[in-house]
């Protein structure tokens, strides 16, 4: 097989968010496995610069062990952008001009789209992620016949702009992290001409965990929520500081704690912030060892096509919470009989107060949350069924 070029809006082994973690961990395993492949990438640092601003110098660079090829990025009208993107935040409709500025005034490297025509024949595929940014976009409209995505998709306003329809009808493949990923995708898109496949996504699972050192060394002795992410409003974490609020109200006796662990600011209410710690950005075997000591980790979000955290919660032995109207996290918290999920304040609380009372089964929870994770996410699994899907769709061996 020809080499892969796996396309992103930025690239970097350090950069924050999931599908840039995603892309990391499927590069460098299929690299390790003997795949012949580089990173197409602008020069922006990462989703939360200035997409205006070329971060890393163009060329090609060895990056950890992985060719990659940056490309310099066109200056946008980001007062334009911003204004349609404010109209999709709030879910109000949007105009086909409205939606052209969209695609046209966000993160775009026109010399990243003729480098992919002028050498389409020097790969196999062109593999985007995530599909909202120009690369994808653009890239899919290039060369349509060479290219496939692992999306990311979930139920948000911004998949329903009919401008991607134009572009993801035509290409060659289709990877989706779960399969109520691919729902998503099929009640939005008409992907009868697209080779669909869902895959999963793989996680890093040979890591130990200590769970008395995390409580020693952050001195939390009390029983504690985890939550594990960038901390955002698009994540639902304001719902989950107001239920853990409530549920302290409403249970005086509780020592219960919510710890926050990832990137971003929250304002925590004054009344409740001696109960609530936020640890911030911390390594990954901080994280791991956070899971271990939590009574469960809760992911509150209703916007996500797979969560890696939710796999490593259960890889260190504890349950998830979920939010039941993110198809993809219940469901997995289903398939998996490892998880419980809630729509309201009062399933919350029932949810918690089970794993307090009953907590032999939130071992066992645990436990079989790490073998779901095994069977189905180790990247051995991921590393085969990606590649035979890659050789499939470029008919070559």
């Amino acid at each position: 097989m020809k080499k892969l070029g796996f396309v992103a809006p930025w690239y970097g082994d350090s950069i924050p968010g999931g599908a840039e973690t995603e892309l990391r961990g499927i590069v460098k395993h299929l690299s390790a496995a003997g795949v012949e492949l580089e990173v197409l990438t602008t020069t922006v640092e990462k989703f939360t610069s200035n997409w205006n601003v070329d971060f890393h110098k163009p060329g090609l660079t060895t990056e950890g062990g992985i060719n990659v090829r940056r490309f310099k990025v066109r200056k946008r009208d980001t007062a334009a952008f911003d204004a349609v993107n404010a109209k999709l935040i709030a879910n109000r409709p949007v105009s086909p001009e409205d939606e052209e500025t969209f695609m046209r005034e966000m993160v775009n490297s026109p010399d990243l789209y003729e480098y992919m025509k002028e050498h389409k024949d020097e790969y196999a595929l062109f593999i985007h992620i995530p599909y909202m940014f120009g690369p994808a976009y653009y890239g899919a409209l290039a060369v349509p016949e060479k290219t496939a995505l692992i999306p990311c998709f979930h139920e948000e306003s911004y998949a329903h702009m009919n401008i991607y329809k134009k572009a993801f009808e035509n290409v060659a493949g289709m990877v989706y992290l779960s399969s109520d990923e691919k729902d998503v995708a099929n009640s939005i898109f008409d992907l009868s001409k697209v080779e669909q496949a869902v895959l999963g996504a793989g996680v890093d699972t040979d890591f130990e965990v200590d769970a008395d050192r995390f409580r020693r060394d952050y001195k939390i002795n009390d029983p504690f929520i985890l939550y594990a992410g960038r901390k955002d409003a698009g994540k639902n974490i304001y719902l989950l500081i107001d239920y853990f609020r409530e549920y302290r109200a409403r249970h005086p006796e509780s020592t219960m704690k919510l710890v926050l662990i990832g990137g971003g600011d929250v304002d925590i209410p004054a009344d409740i912030k001696s109960e609530i710690i936020d640890l911030g950005f911390v390594d990954r075997q901080v994280k791991y060892d956070a899971c271990a000591a939590a009574l469960c980790l809760c992911q509150p979000s209703i916007h996500e096509s797979f969560s890696i955290v939710i796999m490593e919660s259960w890889l260190s032995g504890r349950p998830a919470l979920v939010h039941s109207g993110c198809a993809v996290t219940k469901s997995f918290a289903i398939n998996s009989n490892s998880g419980l999920y809630f729509g309201n304040y009062f399933e919350f609380e029932g949810c918690i107060n089970y794993w307090i009372e009953h907590p032999d089964v939130a071992v066992q929870m645990g436990k079989t949350g790490r073998e779901f994770v095994l069977e189905n996410f180790s990247w051995d699994v991921i590393v085969r069924k990606y590649t035979e899907f890659f050789k499939k769709i470029s008919g070559e061996d």
